[in-house]
């Protein structure tokens, strides 16, 4: 109804998982930031819109920040320049505290090589601590297909990371 108290509240409580939830598919701090932002304001523009009972907010929240993930990560395969970008800090981002910054960047990387649908599955059931039934009606798939997508990538981080022991593993998750 436009209250800006109530956009505040909405953004104090749900803006840092969306951030999270970009930083992982996007790896780029600054294009997750962009994500998250462009999130709440389409969570602004469509709120008299959302109905109630069709589908839960987060759900619905989770997903458009979803879709303009992927829409930067199209727009990326489509641009070719001449020219490398800049060195991104290799410093730790503020999610990871005190982790080591090379296990993070490692499991990171592994986390960026796979298959996108993959890594949602991952991202979400890990890192946005949503369940199995959650992440597949945000996925539009069945809880099978997403507990199948989530062994295959549990396998392929296994076997990328299979040099790490899994005490460090364990802490990164």
């Amino acid at each position: 109804q436009g209250d800006p108290a109530a956009i505040q509240a909405l953004v104090a409580r749900k803006l840092p998982r969306i951030l999270a939830l970009a930083q992982r598919m996007l790896g780029d701090p600054a294009e997750a930031e962009d994500v998250a932002q462009e999130t709440m304001l389409k969570a602004w523009k469509q709120a008299p819109k959302w109905k109630p009972g069709k589908a839960r907010f987060d759900t619905w929240l989770h997903r458009v920040g979803l879709n303009l993930c992927y829409d930067r990560l199209r727009r990326r395969r489509d641009v070719t320049v001449d020219t490398f970008p800049d060195q991104v800090d290799p410093g730790p981002s503020p999610d990871r505290g005190l982790l080591d910054a090379e296990l993070g960047q490692r499991v990171d990387h592994a986390l960026q090589a796979l298959p996108p649908r993959q890594r949602e599955a991952i991202v979400l059931c890990h890192y946005q601590e949503l369940g199995n039934i959650q992440a597949a009606e945000l996925m539009a798939i069945s809880v099978e297909a997403l507990e199948s997508l989530l062994s295959r990538a549990r396998r392929t981080l296994r076997t990328t990371l299979v040099d790490l022991s899994p005490a460090m593993v364990e802490t990164e998750r």
